[in-house]
C-alpha cells in the first residue's frame, strides 16, 4: 500500500492554484457561446490531463487543487474533506443568521429543495488576508464578511445559502480545502504541492 502511494505520487502532479475572478475552473471549453471565456490553461504550461478538483464558478475566486491523479480527486471532492470559504456579502451578518446557516437552510438543487447539512459559520472581523478587489461603491450600502465551512458542495452552495439568508454574495474566496490553505498567494500564482 505505501509503496503504490509512493508511484502514484511520482507519476502524477499536483498544484495549488489561486483561481482569479472571471476564469472557468476548466481546461477546454466546450460551450458555443461562451467561447471568450478564460480558462485555466492560460494560466500556466500544466502537464497534459491535468484536471481540476471541484470548481469554482466564474465569479469566485481562490483555492483551487489542479491533479492528474482522479484519487486524489475523488478523494479532495468526498464529503470527508472541509471547504472554507470568506464571503462578502451585502448587508449586516447578525449572530442569528450565523445559526440559521451553522444550522442549514433549504436550497435549491437541480429544481428541488434540498437542506444544507450543518456547517461552521462566523463573523470576519480581520480581512486584511484577503487581497483587495473592487466589488462596488460604499454608497450602495453596508457590506459584511463572514467564514462559512462546509463539507459538501452542492452547485453555487454557498451563494444560495447566502441569498437564502438574505444577504447576498458579492464577493467569494476560497481559503482552504482540508489541509491546503491558500496562504498568501496572489491570483494567477500557481504552486506545486505533495500530496
Amino acid at each position: 500500500m505505501f509503496y503504490n502511494l509512493l508511484v502514484s505520487m511520482k507519476d502524477h502532479s499536483y498544484f495549488k492554484l489561486y483561481k482569479p475572478y472571471g476564469y472557468l475552473s476548466q481546461f477546454v471549453n466546450h460551450q458555443t457561446k461562451r467561447k471568450s471565456k478564460k480558462l485555466l490553461g492560460e494560466l500556466n504550461n500544466f502537464p497534459k490531463e491535468t484536471m481540476a478538483v471541484g470548481r469554482l464558478d466564474e465569479k469566485s475566486e481562490g483555492l483551487l487543487l489542479l491533479t492528474t491523479d482522479g484519487k486524489f480527486s475523488n478523494y479532495i471532492t468526498s464529503s470527508a474533506i472541509e471547504k472554507e470559504y470568506h464571503v462578502m456579502v451585502d448587508g449586516v451578518i447578525t449572530p442569528e443568521i450565523i445559526s440559521e446557516l451553522e444550522n442549514g437552510v433549504e436550497i435549491s438543487v437541480e429544481g428541488k429543495l434540498y437542506k444544507t447539512k450543518p456547517c461552521q459559520a462566523k463573523i470576519l472581523k480581520d480581512t486584511s488576508h484577503i487581497i483587495e478587489r473592487f466589488v462596488r461603491d460604499e454608497r450602495h450600502g453596508v457590506t459584511s464578511w463572514l467564514s462559512i465551512t462546509i463539507t459538501e458542495g452542492k452547485f453555487r452552495q454557498v451563494r444560495k445559502m447566502t441569498a437564502k439568508v438574505g444577504l447576498p454574495t458579492l464577493r467569494l474566496v476560497r481559503v482552504r480545502i482540508g489541509d491546503y490553505n491558500l496562504d498568501a498567494m496572489e491570483p494567477g500564482e500557481v504552486i506545486p504541492i505533495n500530496y
